[in-house]
């Protein structure tokens, strides 16, 4: 799971590295998700991993390696990480 960060959104992918292929997307500009039922980014970066790791069964997948992508293990992408443990991620 690739996680990447900007100033407003965070968003994350399960890449599958063998095929080179995207299998699941979630970030705070998608469609589905609603900003202004989640205030703050904190929140909004927990609500993320939340819904990538629902994605993620779905699609049956259930292990993955998290890359942070440089950033700190703290703030946004700590969040993002706990919540797609509570989601039923492993890593």
């Amino acid at each position: 799971m690739r996680v990447f960060r900007s100033n407003r959104h965070i968003y994350a992918q399960i890449i599958d590295d063998t095929r080179h292929a995207t299998l699941v997307t979630m970030s705070t500009k998608d469609k589905e998700f609603a900003a202004a039922e989640v205030k703050g980014k904190i929140a909004q970066a927990k609500q993320v991993g939340v819904t990538i790791a629902q994605r993620a069964k779905t699609a049956g997948i259930t292990q993955v390696v998290f890359d942070r992508g440089g950033n700190l293990y703290h703030g946004r992408v700590k969040a993002l990480s706990d919540g797609a443990r509570e989601g039923g991620l492993n890593f």
